[in-house]
């Protein structure tokens, strides 16, 4: 089936299916959304939450076609790799077919945009090759925010993590692959079209992705937002969150920017339909769906 497709001016955004995450990880990530807060939002059912009011999340990717590179927003779980939670352990996804059927070989990547480091981010950065942990996009310039980098690159990391680093970030950057950047306030311009926004929070350096082309806009959420549910009530945190309050006032803010205007949200963890706009609903916002093509 092709990947969904949106298009912005003369810009492409496909997504790219990894897995569907089981039921259960709802209750874990986001603790507060409730049945009751899940019923709250009707218009969270069929497509973002079940009858049963258990919330729907998915693992993808964005790949984007802007001035002629080819641009992946950030890179999943990844296959084959030891992980401490047994939803994300070994995969062994067709990941890859799916990303060379929408005209993106590793090959030809030219930029990855990583929008925090996660391990379910950054798991597509390499390969197992010859023994090795080696980068899958070997041509592309994996861009990351500095002070993303630098916290991870001081922090005391547990095991999981360490491994997540070890067969995921550091062969990046061990062949001169990662490229921090630095990303003001008013955020940065990696190439025409493709911003960087600083949405910190859930991590201290995490973006979103603005994109722009003859007066259309969208934005890639990362995990500023990480469930339509999120919408409805932006104080419902993340039990990964590193900074709680911030991610909650970093949130409100984006929220009541992108409210009511024309630009296609796209959420890094929405099931099907994945994008849409954002329209006021009583206290909060809901999501108008915009399929894909």
């Amino acid at each position: 089936m092709p990947a969904p497709t949106w298009t912005i001016g003369d810009i492409t955004v496909h997504r790219i299916d990894e897995t569907g995450l089981p039921p259960e990880t709802g209750p874990w990530l986001l603790p507060d959304a409730t049945p009751a807060v899940i019923a709250d939002a009707p218009w969270l059912r069929p497509d973002f939450a079940g009858p049963d009011h258990v919330l729907r999340l998915a693992s993808h990717t964005f790949a984007v076609r802007a001035g002629g590179l080819r641009i992946l927003v950030d890179t999943g779980i990844g296959n084959g790799k030891e992980r401490a939670n047994p939803a994300w352990n070994d995969l062994n996804t067709d990941y890859l077919a799916r990303l060379e059927a929408a005209g993106f070989p590793p090959d030809s990547v030219d930029l990855v945009v990583l929008t925090h480091l996660h391990t379910d981010h950054v798991g597509w950065n390499t390969r197992y090759h010859d023994g090795a942990w080696v980068p899958t996009f070997p041509h592309a310039r994996y861009v990351v925010a500095r002070e993303e980098w630098a916290y991870w690159s001081a922090a005391e990391l547990d095991a999981p993590r360490r491994q997540m680093f070890r067969d995921s970030v550091h062969p990046v950057r061990d062949h001169g692959l990662l490229d921090p950047v630095d990303v003001p306030a008013t955020g940065t311009e990696i190439t025409p079209g493709v911003t960087l926004l600083p949405t910190p929070g859930h991590t201290p350096g995490q973006v979103a992705v603005r994109i722009a082309d003859a007066g259309r806009s969208a934005l890639i959420t990362g995990d500023c937002v990480h469930h339509p549910v999120q919408l409805g009530r932006p104080d419902l945190t993340s039990c990964v969150d590193i900074d709680s309050a911030r991610a909650v006032a970093t949130r409100r803010d984006l929220l009541a920017s992108l409210a009511g205007t024309n630009t296609l949200v796209l959420g890094s963890h929405f099931p099907p339909p994945t994008a849409g706009y954002l329209r006021p609903d009583g206290a909060g916002y809901r999501l108008v769906p915009a399929p894909g093509a």
